[in-house]
This record gives C-alpha cells, sequence and structure tokens, in this order.
C-alpha cells in the first residue's frame, strides 16, 4: 500500500513538471503532436500506478523520452517554417468573404452544425455576418465580421481612450503583495493609508487591486471590523 502510494506521488510529481515545460496551453488549444504526447504521457504514467510488480523506471524512462521528443519537435516548430507546416498543419478558411468554402469544409470534415456552433461561441449568430472564418491549426475557429456587423470601437469616432495598464493586486486574501506594491512605487505604509479609508487594515481584506488609473478596490473578509 506504502509502495503504491510513494509511486503515485513520484509520477504525479513527474508528470506535472513535465506538462508545466510543455507550456501554459490550454487543452483545446494544443497542437495535435502536443496532444497526443500528453495522452501518452498519461497512459504511461497510469501503468506502473496501478501495477506494483512493473519498475517505476519503465514509467518514467518512456515519459522522459516523451518530453525529449516534444522539445525536440518544439525546437523545430521554432526554428522551421516548413517543418511548423508539416508538424502542425496550416489553417484553414471555411467561409472567405461572406461564402462557405464546401470544399474546405469536406477536407477538413466540418459540418454547417458545427461551424454554426463555433461562431456562436464567437457570439456570432449570424453566418451572413461573417467575412472569414478561419480553422486554426490548434482547432479553434476565428471569426472577423463584415465590416458593418463588427462592433464599435472608439477609433471608429476619432476617440482615443487614455493609458489604462493593467491592475495589480495588493492583497490576495489578507497576503500583501509586497512584490506587486514595488512594481508601482509604494510600500506598506501607503497601501496601510489607502485601505484604512475602507475601514480596515490589509489582512483584513479579502481583495485590493490597483488599476493604471490609480483606482482601489478594497473588499473585507466576512467578519472583519
Amino acid at each position: 500500500m506504502i509502495n503504491t502510494f510513494i509511486r503515485v506521488i513520484i509520477l504525479y510529481i513527474l508528470v506535472l513538471v513535465i506538462m508545466r515545460l510543455m507550456g501554459k496551453r490550454e487543452l483545446g488549444q494544443m497542437q495535435p503532436f502536443e496532444l497526443v504526447i500528453a495522452m501518452m504521457i498519461a497512459d504511461l504514467a497510469a501503468v506502473p500506478m496501478g501495477d506494483t510488480g512493473i519498475p517505476i523506471t519503465n514509467g518514467i524512462i518512456p515519459i522522459l523520452a516523451l518530453l525529449l521528443i516534444q522539445l525536440i519537435i518544439a525546437i523545430i516548430n521554432l526554428k522551421s517554417i516548413r517543418g511548423r507546416s508539416i508538424i502542425c498543419g496550416k489553417p484553414s478558411i471555411l467561409i472567405y468573404r461572406g461564402k462557405i468554402d464546401e470544399k474546405t469544409m469536406k477536407k477538413e470534415k466540418f459540418t454547417i452544425n458545427e461551424l454554426q456552433e463555433r461562431l456562436r461561441q464567437s457570439n456570432v449568430f449570424n453566418i451572413g455576418d461573417v467575412e472569414y472564418a478561419i480553422l486554426e491549426t490548434s482547432g479553434q475557429v476565428t471569426v472577423i465580421q463584415k465590416p458593418e456587423k463588427r462592433n464599435t470601437i472608439p477609433e471608429d469616432f476619432g476617440i482615443v481612450p487614455e493609458y489604462e495598464g493593467i491592475p495589480y493586486d495588493l492583497v490576495i486574501d489578507g497576503k500583501v503583495m509586497h512584490q506587486n506594491l514595488k512594481a508601482i512605487g509604494r510600500d506598506y505604509n501607503w497601501l496601510l493609508k489607502q485601505v484604512e479609508k475602507f475601514k480596515i487594515k490589509p489582512e483584513q481584506a479579502l481583495v485590493v487591486t490597483y488599476d493604471g488609473k490609480g483606482q482601489i478596490f478594497c473588499q473585507a473578509k466576512e467578519g472583519a471590523k
């Protein structure tokens, strides 16, 4: 029992580290070769976990070999455009200038219903509103609407919005983010004064954020005075 428990911990940590080394893509954004490697790693890790008669190295060595293969393929993707197209494929245009490309749809085994579903996921509910629909190598569909159907942006009205920057978390669940305070050129004493306006201390806050306009959002933990 203890042996199995230790095996599970070792293989879990190994697989977790390898998946982190492979990158931060979501499952639906993985390239085909990445998805295959992820599935094979999961299968290889499962066998030594359940069968203590199999040496744990029989799972670790193949997993490390797959990691090496993945890293080699990733380097080829970065260095070679042709190698990238062979390994990952090329995007396919499903809708071109407002017209559905039937040949491409059949080639990619894409039905009209699937296309409509992907469009709805992009908040487009009418095929007639689409100028281009591109099936990416990850399987996602990028939608470009017709100019008259796109959402308006400030640039359309000649408006230049003020720079907003990114918001910083200054306190999360009562823990002060000193690194973020340093990033905005502030210190704990400044934070204390700002949070005292909400009649609490930083350690009593559920969350405190600071945006690019200098505005502070603060919410106290339940029961904080």
